[in-house]
């Protein structure tokens, strides 16, 4: 469990950092690593499908970032496609690598699944984000989603997030 106290501490400060100005500050101030550490351990007592897998980066024996992949939901994927579902690196582990050596394993382990393709969702003004994924490879599809935001001053608001996509073949 303590793994996924730390993964959930590194989701927490991540997202902070990397959303801040993106998301209200109060939904970022909401987040508590506790809470996200029990999503990610239920998820790997009882993943949604076999495919689903969680993969971390290790610097002087701490967990320095993380990566989870499993299969696309979205609708119009073939059964070949696979997601990156999370790629978080604490913030105070960036800039060493990282980030490139967790989307190559995610890669890797989802040729090893069958994937011939792989998408991530990113939020449209994560620029930093885009930029990282595309320099990698990926390429935007034109695929958009809006997600709602638990913001209680402005119920109605959504994060808007394009899609990249990538061939893994």
């Amino acid at each position: 469990m303590a793994d996924m106290d730390r993964i959930g501490e590194i989701n927490t400060d991540s997202w902070r950092e990397r959303l801040g100005g993106i998301l209200p500050t109060a939904v970022l101030d909401s987040l508590h690593p506790s809470d996200l550490a029990l999503v990610w351990a239920g998820g790997l007592i009882n993943p949604p499908t076999p495919a689903h897998r969680i993969l971390v980066a290790v610097a002087s024996g701490d967990i320095a970032g993380y990566a989870a992949i499993g299969p696309s939901a979205d609708p119009d994927a073939d059964p070949l496609t696979g997601e990156l579902l999370a790629l978080e690196v604490d913030p105070r582990h960036q800039r060493r690598g990282h980030g490139s050596r967790l989307m190559a394993a995610a890669v890797d382990a989802g040729r090893a699944l069958g994937n011939h393709s792989m998408t991530a969702w990113c939020a449209v003004q994560d620029e930093v984000r885009r930029a990282f994924l595309q320099s990698a490879g990926w390429a935007p599809d034109a695929a958009v989603r809006d997600l709602a935001v638990a913001d209680p001053h402005a119920p109605d608001r959504t994060l808007r997030e394009v899609r990249l996509t990538t061939d893994i073949r």
